[in-house]
């Protein structure tokens, strides 16, 4: 696997080696010990998979400390704009995000640290999106920013005048009115 890295330390983008022949192809999606040599030693405790339609858009979550989550993830079907936003209160990139575009043509993984808001909006018409997260799912911990703040400047690639959120999703304080538990 390649890792690129990104503008925002610690987050990185993972390119498997695709092995394609006249069957098709095979890669390892994922190899703890190449992790490890790699981007660093995590201990993922919890796969979760979502699907959604075009024009949804999950996010901005995190899980609030001690029950913080890094993750990796990857689109297995269709493609989406994935889009992680540092939250770490002192961070020099405080604020900043990576976005990268994950399918199911490109393989790319992508993984985000603790203290890093998550999200990604769905630009194909069917996504499956899958999550490797170093900590169980605590929904007292849930946490999140508006994935509609213009203030991050995140291009989102589809119209968020008519994106499909969910009400808690709506419901997400902007940058600008949050207070970071990191």
């Amino acid at each position: 696997m390649e890792v690129i890295k990104t503008d925002i330390d610690g987050v990185v983008i993972i390119e498997p080696r695709i092995f394609k022949d006249a069957r098709g192809y095979f890669f390892e999606s994922f190899s703890k010990r190449e992790f490890d040599e790699k981007v660093g030693h995590v201990d993922f405790v919890q796969d979760n998979e979502s699907c959604s339609t075009y024009g949804v858009m999950r996010g901005l979550h995190f899980q609030r400390p001690p029950y913080a989550q890094a993750k990796l993830v990857r689109c297995v079907k269709g493609r989406v704009l994935d889009v992680a936003v540092d939250i770490r209160k002192g961070s020099p990139t405080y604020g900043k995000h990576v976005a990268v575009e994950l399918s199911e043509d490109n393989h790319r993984q992508f993984f985000i640290p603790r203290g890093f808001a998550h999200g990604f909006a769905v630009l194909s018409d069917v996504a499956v999106f899958q999550y490797k997260c170093d900590n169980y799912y605590h929904p007292e911990a849930d946490g999140g920013i508006s994935i509609l703040d213009e203030s991050l400047g995140i291009d989102w690639q589809i119209d968020p005048a008519n994106a499909i959120l969910s009400d808690k999703d709506l419901r997400h304080p902007l940058l600008a009115d949050f207070d970071s538990p990191f």
